[in-house]
């Protein structure tokens, strides 16, 4: 089983900057992928970054290239996701997942899900 616990949401305005964590226990990452999603009122949910435990190779999407950035600190087993300049339509609930293999922007090929963090970015 694998326990995941997200943080560092809160509301910002348009061009400020947040950084969500993701603690990671309960089993060995070796090789799993982690990913970060977010889901805003009334659309479906999105991948926004992912990150091999073990390779460190990444993915964006393009709505956040350039302006995210995800990492992970394996000694501490926990994901990163620095977001800069945000705008209004980052507002969403941001959700940290785990797949056990794989590298894919499914949300369904993820099988635990942390409780999501509310981000909120006024204009």
């Amino acid at each position: 089983q694998v326990q995941l616990v997200e943080s560092g949401g809160g509301l910002v305005q348009a061009g400020d900057s947040l950084r969500l964590s993701c603690v990671a226990s309960g089993r060995t990452f070796s090789s799993y992928t982690m990913g970060w999603f977010r889901q805003a009122p009334g659309k479906e949910r999105e991948s926004v970054a992912l990150i091999s435990w073990t390779r460190g190779n990444t993915y964006y999407a393009d709505s956040v290239k350039g302006r995210f950035a995800i990492s992970r600190d394996n000694a501490k087993t926990t994901v990163y996701l620095q977001m800069n300049s945000l705008t209004p339509r980052d507002t969403a609930v941001y959700y940290c997942a785990a797949a056990e293999s794989g590298f894919a922007t499914d949300p369904i090929r993820y099988t635990y899900w942390g409780q999501g963090t509310q981000v909120t970015v006024s204009s």
